[in-house]
């Protein structure tokens, strides 16, 4: 695998419209702009990614969505970022060669029952992928609940957002320094915009050896929609535990007080976030967890007092992240594990 590589860029400062071009949501390029300038890629993509995550709400997704074409089409002439448009075109290069005119009819058919379903266009991150892959993951896709594919989609945003950001840092990197040029041969450059594309799957080397951590959340994360009134739930307290008793694990009878220790607590935001549960390091400690909802102050006329999630993270799982979210309504909930 070769080396990750960072465009370092100096004093290079970039502005809201160059943000926008990597994602179109007009709080995420200010938020960004603001912290601008970046030494390198590493340290934007650290901040983008909180900043999307956390800082960005439902609305910022939904505009951020909205800036993409559907699969399958070519941005329309009026697209308010040209360099927006010239990398979608790029990044569904393969999926339109890969196309014929079934294909292409079948996507557009799908592409309009999605969006009645869901209410945003189909996002993926197309880099690479023929018509036959992103269609067949579409119609996989279509199945999920809008919760789920809202979260995926916000996920698959952020990969795009991650290569354009590479895009945007080796492209200011190439004309801002034009005397360092012959310190790299061609082949060097192509290597680093490799590395870059997959900085998501390996982080950097100088990141390794430090000591601060690398996460910009903490490993458990959550938060509660009300599916009765189709809203964040605001106002719900939440405590996060951790199992400490003498067995290694809860067995399923209540093993009585002392054996769960709290590690936080919070109330949910009007976005339904309930804010940092546990302390933000790299690696969580394995064991079982348990997440509670002081859900019948919500809702006293509903049918749960309370709602514990437990669930365990394992000892292969501790640089991974965990998002337990509550789906909520007076008479049922559910979750699932997302990121």
């Amino acid at each position: 695998m070769t080396s990750f590589s960072s465009p370092r860029m100096g004093s290079v400062r970039f502005d809201e419209k160059d943000y926008l071009a990597c994602c179109g949501s007009s709080k995420f390029a200010k938020e960004m702009a603001a912290l601008s300038p970046f030494s390198s890629l590493d340290v934007a993509i650290i901040a983008a990614r909180d900043i999307w995550f956390n800082k960005v709400d439902v609305t910022g997704w939904l505009e951020a969505f909205a800036a993409h074409p559907a699969i399958g089409q070519k941005p329309s002439i009026s697209h308010s970022n040209n360099v927006s448009a010239q990398w979608s075109t790029g990044e569904q290069s393969t999926a339109l060669a890969t196309a014929n005119s079934n294909t292409l009819q079948e996507l557009a058919n799908w592409n309009s029952q999605y969006r009645q379903k869901f209410g945003f266009v189909f996002l993926i991150c197309a880099a690479g992928r023929s018509s036959p892959e992103i269609l067949d993951e579409l119609k996989r896709r279509f199945s999920n609940r809008p919760i789920v594919e809202f979260e995926i989609a916000a996920q698959e945003q952020m990969k795009v957002t991650e290569i354009r950001l590479s895009k945007l840092f080796s492209d200011k990197a190439n004309t801002a320094a034009p005397s360092n040029q012959h310190q790299a041969t061609a082949t060097e450059k192509a290597g680093d915009r490799v590395s870059v594309l997959g900085f998501h799957l390996a982080p950097a080397a100088s990141e390794k050896t430090s000591s601060a951590p690398t996460r910009t959340r903490p490993p458990v994360t959550t938060h509660v929609l009300d599916i009765g009134q189709g809203r964040p739930a605001y106002g719900i307290n939440v405590c996060l535990e951790i199992w400490k008793g003498q067995q290694p694990c809860p067995s399923f009878v209540d093993a009585g007080p002392g054996s769960w220790v709290l590690l936080g607590s919070g109330t949910t935001d009007k976005d339904g976030r309930s804010g940092q549960l546990m302390s933000t390091v790299d690696a969580a400690s394995p064991g079982v967890y348990r997440i509670s909802f002081d859900t019948g102050r919500y809702c006293p006329e509903g049918f749960f007092p309370f709602v514990s999630i437990v669930f365990e993270i394992k000892e292969s799982q501790k640089f991974e992240h965990f998002h337990v979210p509550l789906l909520l309504s007076p008479f049922s909930f559910s979750t699932y594990r997302g990121s």
